[in-house]
């Protein structure tokens, strides 16, 4: 009896690391079999590894490329100029230094210097956090969408002009610089599988305010924030966004430099739709025979709306989205202005030139990895020749081609 026993026990033993280590070879199913059940519905799944809570982890390589093409032509359709060049290649390395601790560094072979963005972020809950190097400004809804990703090939002119990309004041680029800022999601929203989204989300920051790469030139530090609320629709977003500053760009350029924005848009993966409205107040230290200091006042406005068809064989793997966007941006140089309604007969102070943009183009991604715009503008505005501002009409036809990996 101890000796079957003693046999039993053995069996279990070496059954135990055979269980442990056994493999179940996957079944084929002849053809009758796949007209009747579809193998994806019916395979459970394999849980994916948990990700290590703490610890080093090895970083991440991305970045996207993009080539372009602008041809600019006249009112009566004879081109101008056009050129092919490469609009960005970014490279990008970010990782987790720990559970609550991650970092980012990217660069643009286009630009020099090269460096994009460079910080460190500290995460320990949904509803705070706090980043601090260089990253863009949170300013604007249209501002943090990835250049990739936009709708049309680039950023609108008012958001350019306004948030620091080529801003009115003439210091800035990228839509960033340096600072602290602080974040966070507030008022969570769960749903049957969790966390779904958050009502509020909140960006609010310190910077230099002189952009990217470069040190601040004044005693003044500049506060920008933005505030986000999703009422009751993840895909609803409204916004409101303000920076307030000062800039030094020389003797005469140099005092407030203050903007804000209030914005709307609807996302839900396939129909897009976005406004929003900026306002800026730029001051300058006055020419002869005026009292300083005085300001100029630029704003602008725009609305994208677009909807994304999905195609292929599963009928994801394509998208292409007709896109219609509208633009008006009024920019007060704060040194022109006397002029009929034809052209500008003498140069004076507070000048505004209004210009419109009418845009409609494609989007279209034939992999999640590769993406072509192409984009035809009407625009309505002004033209500059040897201090005259002439009205003038031009068409603008753009495409580009973006990888990113």
């Amino acid at each position: 009896m101890k000796h079957k026993f003693r046999m039993i026990i053995g069996m279990l033993l070496l059954a135990i690391p055979l269980c442990m280590n056994a493999q179940v070879k996957p079944v084929k199913v002849n053809q009758q079999d796949k007209n009747e059940v579809n193998p994806k519905e019916n395979v459970e799944k394999p849980e994916k590894p948990e990700k290590p809570k703490g610890g080093l982890e090895m970083p991440k390589i991305s970045g996207f490329v993009q080539g372009m093409y602008q041809a600019n032509l006249s009112d009566k359709g004879d081109l101008l100029d056009n050129t092919l060049r490469m609009r960005r290649v970014r490279l990008s390395v970010d990782g987790n230094l720990s559970k609550t601790v991650s970092y980012k560094i990217q660069g643009d072979f286009t630009r020099s210097p090269m460096l994009v963005d460079a910080y460190v972020k500290y995460k320990p809950c949904r509803e705070f956090a706090i980043q601090v190097g260089q990253f863009k400004t949170p300013f604007t809804l249209e501002s943090p969408i990835n250049p990739v990703n936009l709708e049309i090939f680039d950023y609108g002119e008012s958001v350019k002009g306004l948030t620091g990309y080529s801003d009115v004041c003439g210091v800035g680029s990228l839509g960033r610089d340096l600072g602290i800022m602080a974040t966070g999601s507030l008022f969570p929203v769960e749903g049957e599988e969790g966390y779904q989204y958050s009502i509020v989300d909140y960006s609010i920051g310190v910077f230099n305010g002189n952009g990217a790469n470069q040190l601040d030139n004044n005693n003044r530090k500049d506060l920008v924030g933005r505030l986000e609320v999703h009422p009751g629709l993840k895909a609803l977003t409204l916004s409101g966004s303000y920076y307030y500053g000062k800039y030094y760009k020389d003797e005469d350029f140099n005092g407030t430099r203050n903007r804000w924005a209030a914005g709307l848009q609807y996302n839900d993966g396939k129909l897009v739709i976005r406004g929003e409205y900026l306002n800026s107040t730029t001051g300058y230290q006055g020419f002869e025979g005026e009292e300083a200091p005085k300001q100029f006042n630029s704003k602008g406005y725009y609305a994208v709306a677009g909807y994304n068809f999905q195609f292929g064989k599963e009928g994801k793997e394509q998208k292409l989205m007709p896109v219609l966007r509208y633009e008006h941006f009024e920019q007060q140089t704060g040194v022109l202005g006397l002029h009929t309604a034809d052209y500008v007969i003498y140069m004076l102070p507070n000048f505004s030139a209004p210009t419109s943009y009418y845009t409609v183009g494609i989007n279209y991604w034939p992999l999640k990895s590769v993406n072509f715009k192409l984009d035809y503008s009407f625009i309505d505005g002004y033209k500059n020749v040897e201090g005259i501002f002439n009205k003038n009409h031009s068409h603008r036809v753009v495409a580009i081609l973006s990888y990113k990996f």
